[in-house]
This record gives C-alpha cells, structure tokens and sequence, in this order.
C-alpha cells in the first residue's frame, strides 16, 4: 500500500478527485439500488450525473467504513446489504485533467427508497434513464431498432478490412441480438455499454475519440460512473436468478404480483406468471401471513413475506428465480 496516497482534497461538486501531487488516489463508489413502483432506480448526487462516492482516508478503518461514512455524509442514508462490486482503474476514468491515476473501487448496495430521504444534491433516478434499451418488458425499445442499431450497423461497416467488418457485425449480433427477443441477453449490460462506447457512441467517449461522440444514447454520467453502474446492473441481473438477494428490495409483506413485478424491473424483461408462481412455491421462499390486501387494483391478494431461514438451509446451493419469457 506504499505506492497508495489517500485523496486529502474536498469533493468537487460532490465527486472526489485525487489531491494535487499523488501518484495513485482510492475512491470509493456506492451503487444504491431500490425498486419503486415498477422502476429500478438509483441513488445519485450532481443532478443524477453521479454515484455517491469519496476518497478512501487514512482515517478509515476499513473500505466498507469509508463508503459508509461518504455514502451516510453525502445523502443521509445508511447503508444495508452491500458487496464489493469491483475495482475500476482506467487512465481516462477521471475528467480532472490533472494526470493523476484514481483507483475506483465500487460496491453494489440493496435497499428500500421508501427508507431513504434525499437531501441536498442526491436524487434517485431510474437506472433506464442511463441505459434505455435494457428495458424490453414492452419488447424491444424504439431508441434501438430505430437510433441505436442502424449507427452500429454503420460502424460495424466502417472496419478498416473485411475481416474487423464481420468481427464488429459479430459483436454487434452477439450482444444486441439482432433485434430478436430471444436471441437478447439481459446479462450483457457492460457489454453493451463497452461497445457503445467503442463505437463512439457514448458521450464518455469524448474523452477518447477524436472529436468527441457521434451521438448521445442514454444519459451520461460523470468519470466511469455509467460504466460502474452497468457492472451492477450486470452483477444483479445474474444474481437474482440463483440468490434470493430480490428480497432485499421488498417490504416486509408483499403480494407475489409485486415480487414478479420487482424482478421483471431489474431484469428488463417480463416473466412468466404461472412458472414463476410455481417455482417460488416449490423453492419455499416464501409463506403466507395470513394476511390479503386489497392495494391491487383488482382482486385481493395474499400477503407474503420472504422465509430467512431458506438461506440458512440453502447456504451452499442457492435458490433459484427463473426468468421465463411470458407466452
């Protein structure tokens, strides 16, 4: 850690940069998720062009303390479930324009926005905002088959040669499917932000690309801060299906159309009423509190609520949530 030097300088418009004459700065990041409604959403600060985040100091005890205390300072919400996402270190990562290297080490959070009171600049935003053409559960999005795809498919065109032509077209293909809905991959988030961003079609890439972005697809987002967030958006897409981690985001009671509702939000993509019933029914995730609301809008319904004791039981191999298409 000798080669570290911990940022000493105030946050810049809420975003911590690195101190005048480090050689390497640790910033930490927090990726807040809530489910509200039917949105995902995200807590932000800078007028939803950021995600919370400060300098690892020499004060803190431990990384999770430091992203506690900037997470709590900045928008007054203590943290609940949270896990190291992953460490960001690209050299163009930051726009300080001072050369300095900031090592960004993000961490996803679960919680519940009814819990949280935005103050000062921190706002929650729905993470479709940043990336529209995740959201299929109305199928696939008009900014896709009608912006999106066709400059892609002109930068696929674009190859210096036959050979990086197909390859771009493969890749092209592979993580936006053709416009086939089932040939779509919610998991590719990252992915698909990486190749927008390749493409110059991501406004981050300006710093990059000579001459700055062809086009704007999605909300920015300050640093690697949309980048961060599509890492997430990845890591929890692939975890609801075999860790019960959705339950986190739910009330303490709740009808099962509002559990498939909030896994259909984070996954993009609408699910099967009848297979998804019956596969929570057959894992024992939840039980019936004797309870019915008539909050619905329609017929009243069962109050659940989630059995903890499952991932005591299921410790080592999980619990599955299917994401089956609707028929």
């Amino acid at each position: 850690m000798s080669n570290i030097v911990a940022a000493k300088a105030r946050p810049l418009e809420g975003i911590a940069l690195s101190s005048p004459g480090s050689t390497v700065s640790v910033e930490l990041t927090a990726l807040l998720v809530a489910v509200t409604g039917d949105e995902p959403r995200v807590l932000t600060i800078a007028d939803g062009d950021a995600l919370p985040s400060g300098p690892f100091e020499q004060g803190h005890r431990s990384l999770q303390t430091g992203l506690r205390s900037w997470v709590e300072r900045q928008t007054r919400h203590p943290l609940g479930y949270v896990e190291q996402l992953y460490t960001f270190a690209d050299r163009d990562r930051t726009q300080s324009g001072e050369g300095a290297r900031v090592i960004s080490i993000g961490y996803l959070g679960l919680t519940r926005e009814a819990d949280a009171a935005t103050v000062g600049a921190s706002i929650w935003q729905t993470w479709y905002r940043y990336f529209p053409w995740e959201d299929r559960r109305a199928g696939a999005p008009a900014v896709l088959s009608k912006a999106l795809m066709p400059r892609l498919r002109q930068w696929a065109a674009a190859g210096s040669d036959r050979s990086a032509k197909r390859e771009r077209a493969a890749r092209v293909e592979i993580n936006f499917g053709g416009g086939d809905e089932r040939s779509w991959n919610e998991e590719l988030v990252l992915q698909r932000y990486e190749l927008l961003y390749e493409a110059g079609l991501a406004q981050e890439a300006a710093r990059r690309v000579a001459g700055g972005a062809e086009a704007v697809f999605g909300h920015p987002m300050l640093h690697d801060h949309r980048r961060i967030l599509a890492t997430g958006i990845a890591r929890l897409r692939a975890k609801i299906k075999y860790r019960p981690v959705v339950f986190e985001l739910m009330p303490e009671s709740f009808t099962l159309l509002r559990l498939q509702r909030c896994v259909e939000a984070l996954a993009g993509r609408k699910l099967h009423k009848q297979n998804f019933r019956r596969l929570i029914e057959q894992q024992g995730l939840v039980e019936d509190t004797g309870e019915i609301t008539s909050d619905t809008g329609g017929r009243p319904a069962k109050l659940m609520r989630f059995r903890r004791e499952v991932l005591r039981q299921r410790s080592v191999m999980g619990a599955r949530l299917p994401l089956a298409l609707s028929g």
